[in-house]
């Protein structure tokens, strides 16, 4: 599992996602992009991926998180609060 705080910077973390996957997992590190691929189990359409990505750093950094950019991208900035 990839230690997640190592890739947090001022409270935020650059995040790849490719939705319409066969499970919600952490894939790896983009070292071009610089940032963390997540494979979401829910399709993009009505804001369905963007919820799961929320519920899973939710669970997994147990801190609330939002999507501070990228709402209709892939590549997306999260705020952990």
């Amino acid at each position: 599992m990839l230690n997640l705080d190592k890739y947090t910077k001022n409270n935020h973390l650059k995040v790849l996602v490719k939705p319409n996957s066969n499970k919600t997992e952490i894939l790896g590190y983009n070292e071009s992009k610089k940032a963390i691929q997540i494979a979401i189990n829910a399709p993009s359409e009505d804001n369905k991926a963007n919820i799961e990505l929320i519920k899973f750093l939710h669970k997994l950094l147990k801190k609330k998180v939002s999507i501070k950019s990228g709402l209709r991208s892939r590549e997306k900035l999260i705020k952990i609060i």
